[in-house]
């Protein structure tokens, strides 16, 4: 689940050709600052794709925030990836992120840059690092500007792989309202447990860690850290 802004991106290089799921998480950020987030969503349903091909893959994903009167926003990341060489780790990636929500839209940028793509012999750690330029494009209430991103993608699966631990980390350059660049920080590490029973279904959950990433008008508290509990199911 990548949010808000959000995510950054879910890039797993994995062994299948083809993966997608959907994630169903029922957030806490409001219960735990009731000021600050009183209008965070209650639920963010997430569905992610990931399709792998000769030249390389493509990635991605959309969330859908709740509330108790319905949607209120819908943020989406799509990447592609192309591999500088049949076997090689390193890759060019480019990326769009953009939404919107019940009262604006959030706004639009396109990453490009390389990436380093790797994994173990039998896929159970795989990790990814991009280091990308962003273009930030006008918006309703925001200018264009340009920015830099660092990103790091992980997924470990253990415990005969009933047990999973995946996430990212986004570093960029954000614009405050007088024009001031300020770094933005945005964490979701995720922890599963995958069902051998019931082949598909997870239950688990994540911590969205963040520092001058949430919109804040209520004081000047800028760094967060909102869990959910969570259920995914993989096609």
């Amino acid at each position: 689940m990548k949010k808000l802004l959000l995510m950054a991106v879910l890039l797993m290089a994995s062994a299948a050709a083809f993966a997608q799921n959907f994630q169903l998480h029922r957030d806490f950020g409001r219960n735990i600052y009731s000021d600050e987030e009183a209008g965070r969503q209650l639920v963010t349903l997430t569905y992610e794709q990931f399709k792998a091909d000769k030249l390389g893959q493509w990635y991605w994903f959309i969330d859908l925030d709740m509330h108790h009167d319905g949607i209120g926003a819908a943020y989406t990341e799509i990447s592609r990836e192309f591999k500088f060489a049949p076997e090689s780790k390193f890759s060019a990636h480019i990326e769009f992120d953009g939404g919107l929500n019940s009262s604006t839209r959030y706004q639009s940028a396109a990453l490009i840059g390389p990436a380093y793509n790797g994994h173990n012999a039998d896929f159970s750690r795989t990790w990814s690092v991009q280091a990308m330029y962003k273009q930030y494009f006008k918006g309703q209430f925001h200018d264009a500007y340009a920015s830099l991103q660092l990103t790091g993608v992980w997924g470990i699966n253990f415990a005969d792989n009933r047990c999973t631990f995946s996430g990212f980390i986004d570093f960029w350059r954000g614009e405050q309202a007088n024009g001031h660049g300020q770094l933005v920080m945005l964490s979701e590490p995720q922890f599963w447990y995958n069902f051998e029973k019931w082949k598909g279904f997870s239950i688990g959950g994540e911590i969205e860690v963040s520092n001058n990433f949430i919109f804040n008008t209520y004081n000047d508290k800028s760094f967060f850290i909102n869990p959910t509990i969570a259920v995914k199911y993989a096609l």
